[in-house]
């Protein structure tokens, strides 16, 4: 029996994963659709669209024996790379709510479950999309929140699960929820040596480099005020000024360069003005630079007091219209 996966579909605006017509998961979704108590898109408890694979997981959250033989399935393919991406999208669920004696059997789809998690969010992160935002808030909501489910995966796993929705956690619009994530960080055995939960999380955002840099950058203000040893906090500083400056190793644009340089001076108000005056000097050391900074410089001039001139304009008017007799 064949297994092909797909990342997209129509209907649902979503990524699923899907075997050929022979397999018993096409035969089990008329099942699904066939019910009056069928799951539509307004169902989402997350403000999120309902994809396919959100269907069939609760699904098989619901009939857990239905799901026996698509599973078996998955673990004769489960040395192919999108094994593991389809256990995650389908049995996410279902890890947490079915119970599984065989520590071994638990150790095993708890790593598939973090890696398929792993795969499908870099392909969000990579196209800047959000289908796979359900997946995400489920595993942080309703498993990383909620220790009772948390507990159900080995430590180890639990640790990789945080790691990986730290990794994630401001790119899917969740910032709101980083107090009590921090939280119920579980316990690193090597604490002692690269600190408390905020220490990790903050490494593991400062090991990003994405696409979607600037909702990072924009995103990265709400750690204002979170207690950080100094190393991290250090850390966080030099990566944050690495992108304030052109060229390499990193070679951020003008927008990324704006966007690190406000997320600086907004955490780390200290020091503001000598670090620009600073920025400047260096700056004019690098005359082949000089052009463009001039340029954006004049832009910037022109743009600036042409909506001055505008405000003015619209204010006169404003009056005008006020004052003139009816």
């Amino acid at each position: 029996m064949n297994a092909v996966l797909f990342m997209a579909h129509d209907t649902f605006d979503g990524a699923v994963s899907v075997f050929n017509a022979t397999s018993p998961l096409f035969m089990e979704t008329d099942i699904i659709f066939s019910k009056k108590d069928a799951i539509s898109a307004e169902d989402s408890r997350y403000g999120c669209p309902v994809c396919f694979y959100n269907v069939l997981a609760d699904y098989f959250v619901c009939t857990p024996q239905n799901g026996k033989s698509v599973l078996d399935l998955i673990v004769q393919l489960w040395s192919q790379s999108f094994a593991s991406s389809i256990f995650a999208l389908l049995f996410h669920k279902w890890m947490f709510e079915v119970q599984l004696d065989n520590p071994e059997v638990l150790l095993r789809y708890s790593l598939a479950l973090i890696q398929g998690a792993t795969n499908v969010f870099w392909i969000d992160n990579q196209t800047n999309a959000r289908r796979f935002s359900n997946l995400f808030h489920y595993l942080l909501e309703e498993v990383a929140l909620d220790s009772e489910r948390a507990n159900k995966i080995p430590p180890q796993a639990q640790r990789d699960l945080f790691i990986l929705l730290s990794r994630f956690i401001f790119f899917y619009d969740s910032a709101d929820k980083l107090e009590i994530f921090l939280k119920q960080f579980p316990d690193f055995p090597n604490a002692s040596l690269i600190g408390g939960a905020s220490d990790i999380f903050v490494t593991e955002l400062a090991d990003q480099v994405e696409p979607v840099l600037l909702h990072y950058l924009t995103q990265m203000k709400v750690l204002r005020g979170v207690e950080l040893r100094t190393t991290t906090s250090t850390r966080l500083k030099t990566c944050l000024y690495s992108f304030t400056t052109p060229g390499g190793p990193m070679y951020p644009t003008r927008a990324v360069r704006h966007a690190a340089w406000d997320a600086l001076d907004f955490l780390f108000p200290v020091g503001k003005h000598p670090r620009h005056i600073i920025s400047f000097l260096f700056r004019l050391l690098y005359p082949w630079y000089w052009p463009s900074s001039c340029w954006s410089f004049l832009l910037s001039c022109i743009q600036a007091v042409l909506l001055s001139l505008y405000g003015f304009i619209f204010s006169r008017w404003a009056k005008l219209t006020k004052t003139k007799p009816s």
